[in-house]
């Protein structure tokens, strides 16, 4: 669809702007899933999005790292922080748990994980 410029004057001579008010008041919340369920452009509900990401750029970049350093300190694939960094894959709830602790404090979540490996 092309968008151009109109005045409110101009809209209202083609008869547009106006709310039919009566119909928007009998509009019922069964009526608005329906036509939210017929759009497949509706974003969906934010409850069905999962927790937010922390943004693994940005805590790597904060620690001054490459993808290499906090894929080995973490100990994942390094192709994993790309994935994640480029949105190609979100993290599934048990890193985004590792990124949220290691985001809110990397010192001691990095010294931890460096000690997780304990015997072997």
């Amino acid at each position: 669809m092309k968008a151009y410029r109109t005045t409110l004057a101009e809209i209202k001579r083609r008869g547009g702007g106006s709310v039919d008010r009566a119909r928007l008041r009998a509009t019922t919340g069964a009526a608005i899933a329906r036509q939210i369920a017929a759009d497949p452009d509706t974003a969906p509900p934010l409850d069905r999005l999962g927790p937010p990401v922390p943004s693994v750029r940005t805590i790597r970049a904060r620690l001054a790292m490459t993808q290499e350093v906090l894929a080995r300190r973490l100990k994942v694939p390094v192709s994993t922080i790309r994935n994640w960094e480029q949105g190609r894959v979100r993290p599934d709830p048990a890193a985004i748990a590792l990124l949220t602790v290691l985001d809110r404090d990397p010192a001691t979540t990095l010294r931890l994980l460096a000690g997780s490996v304990r015997g072997k």
